[in-house]
C-alpha cells in the first residue's frame, strides 16, 4: 500500500473497499472529486432549503411566496446571495478583528464535516474502481459528529464575545447554555445507537438497520431517543420553537448583531447547513439511512438507496418547516426547564434500561424497576421545588392579579405576617 492511501485509510474509512488497491494518486484523485461533490451538493441544497422553506410556510398562510427571480422563484436565494456579497463589510472599532473574522467560518465548517460522515448510498465502480457513496467512514464516526456539534458552540460563543458589544454577548451566552444544555441529551441518545449496534462507524450503523424494516433504530429503541434526539437538534440548530439564540424582539439580533455583508450570510448558511447534515444525521442513526426496497432495473440499482436517502431527509426537513409554521416561540425558562428537567432525565434513564437489556434480559426489567423509582422520586422532588418557589415568590405569576376589588376573591395568596411586601391600595371614594 502506498503512503498517500496508507495515511487516507483511516481518516476517509476502515471499510470502504477504494483503499483495498494500491493505486495511491487515483485514490487521492477520487477523494478529491468525492469531496467536490459533496460539498457543492450540500451548497445547493441550501440553496433549494431555503426556497424551499419559504415556499412551504407560505402555501401554509395562503401567500405566494419567492415567484420573481427565476422559474418558481427558484433563483431567489442566488440573488439574496449576489446581495450580501457585495453589501458593506462592517467592522466595529471595539471588536477583536481577528476572532471577528474567525467565528462564521467556526460555524459553517462544522455543519460540513458534519454531512461527511453520512452514508448517502451504496457501492458503486467507477473506472475498475470500487467505492461508498459516502465522502469518509472513519471507525470512530460518531465520536466525530459529537466533536463537530460541541466546536459549532465556539464559533456562536466567539461570534458574540469579539463583537466587542454587550448585546451580541448576552445572545451569545444565552445560545451556548441552549446549544449545551440540549447536547447532553443529544449526547446520550446517540450513544443508545451504538449500544444497540455495537459499532461507532456510520455505515456499521446503516448495515446493521438493513436486514428489514423492523431492526431500523428508531423501532428497537421503542421511538422515545428518536423523539428526544429530534427535539434536541431542534434547539441545536436553533429552529422554532426553539430560535431564542437571535432573539429579535430582545436583543435586536442576538450573537450576530454587528455583523453584515457576507460574513452575516456565513451564519444564516450554517443554520440551513446544520439543518440539512441533522435531518441526514437522524435518518442514518435511526432509519436506515439509504436503506429501502431496491426493484430490479439494469444499471440502475446503485441509484435507488440515493433516492431513499433524499427521500427521507426531505420529509425531515418538511417537519422542520411545518414546526416553523405551526408552533410559537418558547420562553427561554420553560426551554431550559425542557431541556434539565426533562429531557436529560429521561434520556439517562432510558439509556440505562437500554444498557440492561444489552446486557441480559433480566438487567434490563431491574433496571426498568429502578429507573420507574427514580422517576417517581424526580418528579416529586420537581413538585415540591415548584411549590416552594410559588409560595416564596416577591412577584406573582405571570397572568395572576395581584390587587382585586373587595368584592372579588383574592386572586394570589395572602401575604404571611410581618412581610415586606407593599398593601394593596385603598379603594375606598371610588373606583381605582
Amino acid at each position: 500500500m502506498s503512503t498517500v492511501t496508507s495515511v487516507l485509510h483511516p481518516l476517509f474509512g476502515s471499510g470502504d473497499p477504494l483503499f483495498s488497491n494500491g493505486s495511491g494518486w487515483v485514490v487521492l484523485l477520487i477523494v478529491l472529486i468525492k469531496v467536490l461533490v459533496v460539498f457543492t451538493a450540500l451548497m445547493v441544497a441550501v440553496m433549494l432549503m431555503i426556497w424551499f422553506e419559504r415556499k412551504v410556510i407560505s402555501d401554509m398562510q395562503s401567500r405566494i411566496g419567492p415567484n420573481r427571480a427565476g422559474p418558481f422563484g427558484l433563483a431567489q436565494t442566488l440573488a439574496d446571495g449576489i446581495k450580501l456579497f457585495f453589501k458593506e463589510d462592517l467592522l466595529p472599532d471595539q471588536a477583536d478583528h481577528f476572532v471577528f473574522k474567525l467565528a462564521p467560518y467556526l460555524t459553517i465548517i462544522p455543519a460540513f464535516l458534519s454531512f461527511a460522515i453520512v452514508p448517502i448510498g451504496g457501492e458503486v465502480t467507477v473506472a475498475g474502481h470500487t467505492f461508498e457513496l459516502q465522502l469518509a467512514d472513519p471507525p470512530m464516526g460518531i465520536l466525530f459528529l459529537l466533536a463537530m456539534s460541541s466546536i459549532g458552540v465556539y464559533g456562536i460563543m466567539l461570534a458574540g464575545w469579539s463583537s466587542g458589544s454587550k448585546y451580541p454577548l448576552l445572545g451569545s451566552v444565552r445560545a451556548s447554555a441552549q446549544m449545551i444544555s440540549y447536547e447532553a441529551a443529544l449526547g446520550m441518545t446517540v450513544v443508545m445507537v451504538v449500544l444497540i449496534t455495537g459499532s461507532l462507524s456510520t455505515r456499521a450503523i446503516v448495515n446493521a438497520q438493513a436486514a428489514h424494516l423492523w431492526q431500523w433504530n428508531v423501532i428497537r429503541l421503542a421511538i422515545v431517543p428518536f423523539v428526544i434526539f429530534f427535539v434536541a437538534i431542534i434547539a441545536e440548530t436553533n429552529r422554532p420553537p426553539f430560535d431564542l439564540v437571535e432573539a429579535d424582539s430582545e436583543l435586536v439580533g442576538g450573537f450576530n448583531t454587528e455583523y453584515s455583508s457576507i460574513r452575516f450570510a456565513l451564519f444564516y448558511l450554517s443554520e440551513f447547513m446544520n439543518t440539512i447534515t441533522m435531518s441526514a444525521i437522524t435518518v442514518t442513526l435511526f432509519f436506515g439511512g439509504p436503506d429501502g426496497p431496491v426493484p430490479h432495473i439494469a444499471h440502475l440499482q446503485w441509484l435507488w438507496p440515493i433516492l431513499w436517502f433524499m427521500g427521507k431527509t426531505i420529509a425531515f426537513l418538511f417537519v422542520f418547516v411545518w414546526l416553523r409554521a405551526a408552533l410559537p416561540r418558547l420562553r427561554y425558562d420553560q426551554l431550559m426547564d425542557l431541556g434539565w428537567k426533562r429531557l436529560i432525565p429521561l434520556s439517562l434513564g432510558w439509556l440505562m434500561v437500554v444498557a440492561g437489556f444489552v446486557v441480559d434480559g433480566w438487567w434490563g426489567l431491574g433496571m426498568v424497576v429502578a429507573v420507574i423509582g427514580a422517576a417517581v422520586l424526580i418528579g416529586r422532588s420537581f413538585s415540591i421545588g415548584a411549590d416552594r418557589e410559588r409560595d416564596r415568590a416577591i412577584v406573582p405569576p405571570v397572568g395572576i392579579r395581584l390587587w382585586t376589588r373587595p368584592s372579588e376573591p383574592a386572586a394570589f395568596p395572602a401575604e404571611p405576617a410581618g412581610s415586606d411586601l407593599p398593601t394593596p391600595p385603598s379603594t375606598e371614594g371610588g373606583e381605582r
